[in-house]
């Protein structure tokens, strides 16, 4: 070949090269042009509307929703993600507790009650007809945590079989405000209800309460109220839940109070003992008596799947996930008994439609596969996901990345977008790529101490070592800054968080929303086109997992 014809020939070669990246571009952008404002509201409208009922698991609103759910995937064109069916079964325990129980505390000399719902709330994940605590001793166990990378034992030097042990939210980290200690402001898992039950549970004890302060938690008591109250879902273990306390449950502040008082201990004293290494737990010479009379319903609910199979590498997938559920009806409640969830999480559900509207419309499908998993029972400690993580349909070494949405931005455009976690993995990395072609910053969790990277169902994935992406809306609002922005979350926190008011507003700010929609389609576009997996960072706590799984050869996954 001459040296004209070669140079006409690799001058071909960089043209068809060009048209290709300019193909590839023009397709991700035509795709992410069909993530629409009118169409994501119209959906969340339908999802959070009285007529699905606040959508409360194994219930004619579960019914509603994820027929709603299945129709619109099969009309988008996706195929079923569990084999034949776009459901998984996800079986359920219903735990309804009487709320006339009184929980009594005896000692010096006196005994007095406290009332269910006003002072306290309890419940069992017991699968039985009764549970109960009688005159069970009582002991402060600080934040009750056992956490050896700290060289931390609340429960160090003391026996609490059979005993009831009542301990502080959060981390003292948080309380404290010292940076070394624990994360600092940022919760650890250690901080949150979800681990103390469980360690309560694994140190012998028959009963667990948390004082509930607003802060520490990041949530009111009427939170508190509106979510442990009625039924109480789970999964079923196979000793029925039985290595559970019998009772747990929650201690308004003044309950607490008095309950120091009634022992002659300083409560504010203790907890300044409590957050400092080498805490003793301090027995309150006071017993505890509660029982539970509880209604058992056996159910079934189901996740949703649905997926775009890949052009190349099918067994490989990016998961969207989003739950469907929240609170139901609160019958004996006046005025508005609805839990709509419009907010927590419609938006969340229907952006998984968005997102697949956009994924089946690019005119050349990725080498991987999309999965769309609407989970269960979220707001009843992510069991959906739970079940998921432990029955996959899809290998989890084949599992590239898990994207978790829930709460789409409702207040206006940002100038940044927050990732829940920032630093776990290199996910983070896919984002900031995504924001940087929207001319958006990436911040981490302006408000770490809520604990939110433990609290929404990535966290189920990321326990089996599937690199997970939970973003939040940004904070700097381009018209309004940061500052408008944080009391805006602050005022749904209090007014609306699990609440009947968290309704369909037609006065939200949904360009945003399309924002974040496009940006999280970008960062599964982009993963779905490559043949690397993202890991953990170094030092992350899921990153052994996940190496070993990835060496294994043999993720676990079957159709379910």
């Amino acid at each position: 070949m001459s040296g004209v014809g070669r140079i006409i020939g690799v001058l071909a070669i960089v043209v068809v090269s060009l048209i290709g990246c300019t193909d590839s571009d023009q397709d991700l952008e035509n795709a992410q042009a069909t993530i629409t404002a009118s169409d994501f509201s119209s959906d969340v409208k339908i999802i959070s509307s009285d007529e699905f009922e606040g959508r409360a698991p194994s219930s004619p609103g579960e019914e509603k929703t994820v027929n709603f759910l299945n129709n619109e995937f099969q009309k988008t064109g996706l195929e079923p993600g569990n084999g034949s069916s776009f459901f998984q079964d996800v079986p359920l325990v219903a735990i309804t507790a009487s709320p006339d129980a009184k929980l009594r505390i005896a000692g010096k000399g006196k005994t007095v009650s406290f009332s269910y719902g006003v002072d306290y709330m309890a419940w069992t994940k017991r699968v039985v007809g009764r549970s109960s605590i009688a005159k069970s001793d009582m002991v402060f166990v600080g934040y009750g945590t056992v956490a050896p990378e700290y060289d931390w034992n609340d429960y160090a030097g003391i026996d609490v079989h059979g005993k009831t042990v009542v301990m502080l939210v959060n981390d003292p980290g948080f309380a404290t405000q010292d940076s070394l200690l624990f994360h600092g402001n940022a919760m650890t898992y250690y901080g949150r209800w979800t681990y103390k039950f469980e360690e309560a549970a694994r140190q012998g004890a028959v009963g667990a309460l948390i004082i509930h302060e607003t802060e520490p938690a990041s949530y009111p008591w009427a939170v508190v109220t509106g979510s442990w109250s009625g039924k109480q879902f789970a999964l079923v273990s196979d000793d029925n839940n039985m290595s559970r306390c019998a009772i747990e449950g929650w201690l308004t502040l003044e309950t607490a109070q008095k309950l120091f008082k009634k022992a002659g201990l300083d409560l504010d004293k203790l907890k300044e003992s409590a957050e400092k290494p080498g805490f003793k737990a301090v027995p309150f010479g006071l017993k505890a008596s509660l029982t539970l009379e509880n209604d058992i319903e056996h159910s079934n609910s189901r996740n949703v799947l649905a997926k775009m199979v890949g052009s190349e590498r099918p067994e490989e997938v990016i998961i969207y996930t989003a739950h469907w559920d929240h609170f139901g009806k609160a019958p004996d409640m006046e005025g508005d008994n609805i839990f709509n969830g419009a907010f927590d999480n419609a938006t969340g559900t229907a952006s998984l439609l968005e997102l697949a509207e956009a994924f089946m419309s690019l005119k050349q499908r990725p080498p991987r596969s999309i999965v769309f998993l609407a989970v269960t029972a979220e707001e009843q400690g992510l069991l959906g996901s739970s079940y998921y993580a432990t029955h996959p349909v899809f290998p989890t070494n084949k599992t590239v990345a898990a994207i978790n949405i829930d709460g789409l931005n409702v207040f206006g455009k940002m100038n940044d977008i927050t990732i829940i976690g920032y630093g776990n993995s290199e996910l983070d990395d896919y984002v900031t790529a995504a924001a940087r072609h929207q001319n958006r910053t990436v911040r981490p969790d302006p408000e770490p101490q809520k604990g939110s990277f433990y609290r929404s169902d990535h966290f189920n994935f990321a326990k089996r070592g599937i690199p997970a992406l939970y973003t939040d809306n940004g904070i700097d609002d381009v018209d309004h800054g940061p500052e408008w922005t944080l009391e805006q979350m602050a005022k749904y926190t209090e007014e609306r968080y699990h609440k009947p008011a968290d309704e369909f507003d037609p006065n939200w700010d949904l360009t945003g929303a399309v924002d974040d929609m496009r940006l999280l389609f970008e960062v599964g576009y982009r993963l779905a086109n490559e043949t690397g997996f993202p890991n953990w960072r170094e030092g992350n706590e899921f990153k052994a997992l996940r190496d070993s799984d990835m060496r294994s050869g043999g993720g676990v996954g079957s159709h379910q």
